[in-house]
């Protein structure tokens, strides 16, 4: 679309101040304008009747030319005038429709009071169906009502804007003008919804758990801190949703629980991470971590056909095909298959740095033995996995919250699945024994105190939760942000995320 306004004298009369402003107050004039003709520009309500996309279905056979007796009314934002206001194109959530008004059907007086509105207004209009000879569906205008004047102009070319800044600090801006925004945000909404319908369909029960938090717990991260003043506590935004979950299983309230909510995480900025964001996690008990390959799986190709209408994707230049099943290797034959390192023989820290200094990989003196493949692992095999997989059996060390696998005492039943590159979940079969808790705990709370900001705190209540008994379980986490970014091809998490953490802007 292109805005089709020419700029009033008003508009430019005053060179001395910015062209935005000088927009501005010849649109505050133009409210003083309606203020004595007697109209309010901005009032409480209208009845509207249709959509745009309604009207355009319901006469989609309607032929050029043709003219009916029809009525109905709409409402929307101007997005393009043309011929002194006789055709105006209007823009609803549902889609666009052209008006036509002409002043033997509005009256002399009403025709020349649209020279009151300009691209960006919302207004609403009454009046006939019909088709014009070009074959463009109109409503012959038999009434119009202004609905909310704007004061500032939109910007000056609609198929996108170019100013990335403005594009994520003022969204509403972005999605006036775009749809490919619109429709993102749009399908954000369905993939959520649907979902909530898969899990219902399995008898999950969506529940809700705490934000505000005493300790950071359930996952490796740094937290935000704030204060409680009336309680004198300090307290944290939540980093995960995993352990008052397990509560929830632990009390009984149903043997499937999950919980689509937003997590704090104090940590850097980057095309996948933001501060703030939404994940899902889900638990089930009397099930383990091959239970839910199976669900994140099912889950995901479910929504993606249910949304997109099939399971092959196309996300930037790569063709990914979600039809289950999905690949599955070991963390430690993926490690062996991109580098030549066997970690299946290597049975000490200082052995397992030596092994990553030779493939290129930094490591730290303090790092263990799970945190050097984790290492490896992110450098030299993560970005070759673009098609999706189960990447199964991580260390223990980098594992906390995980049951110790069946057949190696040194790594957990744990996976993370990776699609493009990326981990989009991350799941175990849960860890039920209180002492074994209780020693993984101390393990971070001792990589804490060397240090590692992002180490887990001990959790004393969910310790004590787990003391009375959890039955075994398997739980998952997804980031839905991300999920979100692949089923919209959207290059960066600030697309998928209304209104993304921005630094300030100093003036």
């Amino acid at each position: 679309m292109t805005e089709e306004m020419t700029t009033t004298k008003e508009e430019t009369k005053n060179a001395s101040i910015s062209p935005k402003e000088n927009i501005r107050q010849a649109r505050v004039q133009k409210l003083a304008d309606f203020a004595d003709l007697g109209i309010n520009p901005y009032p409480y309500k209208y009845e509207k009747s249709a959509t745009a996309q309604e009207l355009q279905d319901k006469y989609k056979d309607l032929p050029a030319g043709e003219e009916t007796d029809d009525e109905c009314s709409v409402a929307g934002r101007v997005m393009a005038i043309r011929n002194t206001g006789m055709f105006i194109d209007l823009m609803d959530a549902s889609g666009k429709i052209q008006i036509f008004t002409h002043k033997q059907n509005v009256g002399a007086d009403k025709f020349k009071q649209l020279k009151l509105i300009d691209v960006g207004d919302i207004m609403g209009f009454k009046g006939t169906i019909r088709r014009t000879p070009r074959g463009e569906l109109s409503i012959k205008t038999t009434e119009y009502t202004i609905l909310s004047k704007s004061l500032l102009s939109l910007p000056e070319k609609f198929h996108g804007l170019t100013d990335v800044e403005t594009k994520y600090r003022q969204r509403y801006i972005d999605l006036i003008v775009n749809e490919t925004t619109r429709d993102t945000f749009r399908k954000r909404s369905l993939i959520i919804s649907k979902i909530r319908e898969y899990l219902a369909n399995l008898n999950y029960l969506e529940v809700e758990t705490p934000i505000l938090q005493t300790i950071a717990s359930g996952a490796n991260a740094r937290p935000f801190n704030t204060h409680h003043n009336a309680l004198d506590m300090d307290m944290t935004m939540r980093i995960a949703l995993e352990l008052y979950l397990k509560r929830l299983i632990v009390g009984g309230v149903s043997e499937r629980v999950y919980e689509i909510g937003k997590c704090f995480r104090n940590e850097g900025i980057d095309t996948r991470h933001n501060p703030e964001f939404t994940m899902i996690e889900l638990y089930q008990a009397y099930a383990d971590y091959n239970d839910m390959m199976t669900l994140t799986e099912n889950m995901v190709a479910y929504v993606a056909q249910e949304v997109l209408g099939t399971t092959k994707i196309t996300y930037g230049e790569n063709e990914i095909d979600l039809t289950p099943p999905w690949d599955r290797k070991t963390m430690l034959g993926a490690v062996k298959e991109y580098t030549g390192l066997d970690f299946n023989e290597c049975f000490t820290a200082d052995e397992a740095r030596k092994m990553a200094e030779s493939v290129g990989v930094h490591t730290d003196e303090n790092d263990s033995w799970g945190k050097v493949i984790d290492k490896i692992f992110e450098e030299k095999v993560e970005p070759h996995l673009i098609q999706p997989i189960h990447i199964t059996d991580y260390p223990r060390e980098i594992s906390p919250l995980a049951k110790v696998h069946r057949d190696n005492k040194r790594l957990t039943e744990r996976f993370e699945t990776r699609v493009n590159g990326w981990e989009i979940a991350n799941a175990f079969s849960e860890l039920t024994d209180p002492i074994d808790q209780r020693a993984r705990f101390e393990a971070q709370a001792l990589e804490k105190a060397n240090g590692d900001e992002e180490a887990m705190e001990i959790d004393e209540d969910f310790i004590e939760a787990l003391e009375y008994g959890m039955p075994p379980t398997g739980g998952m986490g997804m980031g839905i942000d991300r999920l979100v970014m692949l089923l919209t091809n959207s290059m960066t998490i600030r697309d998928v995320i209304a209104f993304p953490t921005m630094k300030p802007i100093e003036k």
